[in-house]
């Protein structure tokens, strides 16, 4: 729990500006002060914060409001995210978060390939601070995840089973590059047709849990090697895994299962659209303590930086520290 209110204060700044800009880049500043403070950066923030400012838009404006009669027509219309937001702002406030997580979370969770899967990341850092400890710019802040996620949801259906691995990492490894990888993210995903099978015999709450520990920390490892196909959007292959898994303590176990298969179409989805043809190899300059990898990031300053060594301390081994020293490396720091 944090307890000097930098969080907090830094959430109810943020919470003003919209959850994108110029119409379809993420507005990752409040996944990233929650990262730094869970990372014992608190001190940074409020200057990391100002050298973001730069990218923010103002809030938008309502269209119509979301309602529980209408919100299915609503589902997945971009242009509708301040009437997600207020909807999930008032749910939150009569129902409480975990409740309100427990309902809408399964309906969300197809769509979760929407908005380059920054809604589900944002959702999952969210998450991870309210189990810490409940205040009102948190409970805020799930709000306007969930109100992203509602606004950018995105299925995916129809892909044909490929063959798999066992293992998560092996599994990766299976993933079949998509024929044509240029232009942005929904447009790669309108391309992919297949994925490996993965986890399919997985029915059990621990063994999803189990299961989804293992590809964030097969993700995170294979960042290493392959963050040169495109160093940001990579990153992704590890992070919204991770959300998912950060968020799974909150959940209804029954959820538990669907949510490790999701992750998975996610991360591997990811990787076909943009990991390069074969491997690098990787040699970090040597491990750095958690304290020091942390400061590098918030010095570095790139958002896509600091998540991703968030989710490395999450995993906490000397290869998960690799990948976070490579992204350092490849992103261009925030100036």
């Amino acid at each position: 729990m944090d307890d000097t209110g930098v969080l907090d204060e830094a959430l109810e700044r943020l919470h003003g500006a919209g959850p994108e800009r110029r119409g379809r880049l993420t507005n990752h500043a409040p996944m990233a002060v929650e990262a730094l403070v869970a990372r014992g950066q608190a001190g940074g923030v409020h200057r990391w914060v100002g050298r973001y400012a730069g990218k923010l838009e103002e809030f938008p404006a309502g269209v119509e409001r979301v309602t529980d009669a209408n919100w299915a027509s609503a589902l997945g219309d971009a242009r509708r995210v301040a009437d997600w937001v207020g909807y999930f702002q008032g749910e939150v406030g009569e129902r409480g978060w975990r409740e309100v997580l427990a309902v809408w979370w399964p309906r969300l969770l197809p769509g979760m390939y929407g908005g380059s899967t920054h809604p589900v990341i944002r959702v999952g850092h969210a998450v991870r601070t309210l189990l810490a400890g409940e205040t009102g710019p948190r409970v805020n802040e799930l709000a306007h995840g969930l109100g992203y996620w509602a606004a950018r949801h995105r299925p995916v259906a129809g892909l044909t089973p490929l063959p798999g691995a066992d293992s998560a990492a092996a599994a990766l490894e299976a993933v079949r590059p998509i024929a044509v990888r240029d232009g942005g993210f929904p447009a790669r995903l309108d391309r992919l047709t297949g994925l490996p099978v993965w986890a399919a015999d997985v029915t059990e709450p621990e063994e999803a849990h189990r299961s989804l520990t293992d590809l964030v920390r097969a993700a995170t490892h294979r960042y290493a090697t392959h963050a040169h196909g495109e160093p940001t959007m990579l990153v992704h292959a590890a992070t919204a895994p991770n959300a998912v898994l950060r968020t799974l303590p909150a959940l209804p176990r029954d959820l538990w299962v669907p949510s490790m298969r999701a992750a998975w179409t996610a991360s591997a989805a990811v990787t076909a659209m943009y990991a390069p043809d074969e491997p690098a190899a990787y040699a970090p300059p040597g491990p750095l303590a958690p304290e020091e990898l942390s400061e590098r990031a918030l010095a570095h300053g790139d958002e896509h930086v600091i998540k991703l060594t968030d989710t490395a301390l999450d995993v906490g081994d000397e290869r998960a520290c690799a990948a976070a020293l490579r992204a350092l490396e490849l992103s261009e720091p925030l100036v």
